[in-house]
């Protein structure tokens, strides 16, 4: 098995408050030991109550199995508690392997629609001993999630809603600008029957995905194109990503 197979993408992290460690067996660590995959695992482990993050994977690597892993990345691992990754990165189990560790994996659910990131959250605070942490990250996530979803409705063209096609991992952007999505497409690249079949629903905006764009969805059609991205670029804020969402969601829809 070649590092190159396993791509190990790591993040180290750790936090609970010292009465909810007690509750919690760290392996001899005062707190758990978080390793995840990428950037988007990590803002999910760190809104969860992880405190001290450290990302291995480099933000500029969009495509985790393009990564290289390094001896140090290993080393992380085998000093895990925890083993964060997605379904689609089934390396995460070798990583484990490879590194000798006694970590326990537990698969992230990479959705960003509020409701699925309240509840992953909330799952993996009560996996760390840090569900306190997690609760309050929640109760925050959703008075803000709230206040950027209106910010961004009060940009409705002419006050009605906006109808958009979005790709298969950005459909949560439609759901914060309160869009009504009428198709979607990805994450392989549009045929041109699907062309033809999305650009019949005539949608006013094209919702891509920043970390698995094609290009143009819909070329020639003078449809706006906005960028969706997923994932925390710089630092582990899961919140970050909505606000640069509504960022670029008011811009498009007020036509700014």
């Amino acid at each position: 098995m070649s590092l190159t197979t396993v791509v190990a993408a790591t993040v180290l992290l750790s936090g609970c408050s010292s009465s909810e460690s007690e509750q919690h067996d760290h392996h001899g660590h005062t707190h758990p030991v978080v390793v995840a995959t990428t950037t988007w695992e990590a803002a999910f482990a760190e809104a969860a109550g992880a405190a001290d993050v450290k990302v291995i994977v480099p933000p500029s690597v969009h495509h985790a199995p393009d990564y290289d892993p390094k001896p140090s990345d290993l080393t992380a691992v085998a000093e895990a508690d925890f083993v964060l990754y997605a379904p689609f990165e089934p390396f995460a189990a070798k990583i484990k392997e490879a590194a000798g560790s006694k970590a326990e994996l537990i698969e992230v659910d990479l959705d960003n629609s509020a409701a699925k990131v309240k509840a992953q959250v909330q799952a993996l605070g009560e996996r760390f001993g840090t569900t306190a942490a997690a609760q309050a990250w929640t109760a925050t996530f959703s008075t803000e999630y709230d206040k950027l979803g209106g910010d961004v409705r009060s940009a409705w063209p002419g006050g009605r809603q906006p109808t958009v096609i979005a790709q298969v991992f950005s459909t949560w952007a439609a759901e914060l600008a309160g869009a009504q999505i009428v198709g979607t497409y990805g994450p392989e690249p549009v045929t041109p029957g699907q062309l033809a079949e999305l650009s019949a629903k005539k949608p006013q905006f094209v919702l891509d995905n920043a970390h698995m764009s094609t290009g143009a969805v819909l070329p020639d059609s003078g449809v706006e194109q906005v960028s969706i991205v997923n994932y925390p670029e710089q630092g582990q804020d899961l919140l970050s990503v909505y606000r640069g969402a509504a960022t670029a969601l008011k811009k498009a829809l007020s036509g700014s």
